[in-house]
């Protein structure tokens, strides 16, 4: 719940260590993908079409900064960025399993195009 009746909330006494501010982007990448989760929730829940272009595209906002924190994740913890690729890895995998090319990030889905295919 926002804390905008204290103006001092956010401030800290001190700035943080490399690990707390990792863990800080941590709390931040939850706090992203439950916006994902409720404005795609408002979007889905609304017959206005100006609405849900509107909170669509807020939400897809909300996944470029998922994308931004990843990154910086990387960036501050590179042991954790082997465990992100390690894991990467392991979904290729499976998915060559299953026959489909990995070869790319826009790799479909085995039923086919999808919206997301579409846009671009």
């Amino acid at each position: 719940m926002p804390a905008f009746g204290d103006p001092f909330a956010g401030n800290v006494e001190r700035k943080m260590t490399k690990k707390e501010l990792a863990q800080a982007i941590r709390l931040d990448l939850a706090g992203e993908l439950e916006a994902i989760y409720l404005y795609d929730a408002h979007v889905q829940a609304t017959d206005n079409v100006v609405a849900k272009k509107v909170l669509a595209d807020i939400r897809d906002e909300e996944k470029a900064h998922i994308g931004e924190l990843t990154t910086l994740m990387r960036y501050l913890d590179p042991e954790e960025a082997k465990l992100f690729e390690d894991g990467a890895e392991e979904v290729h995998e499976m998915m060559e399993d299953l026959g489909i090319a990995t070869g790319s990030s826009n790799a479909q889905s085995p039923e086919g195009a999808t919206i997301g295919s579409l846009i671009e």
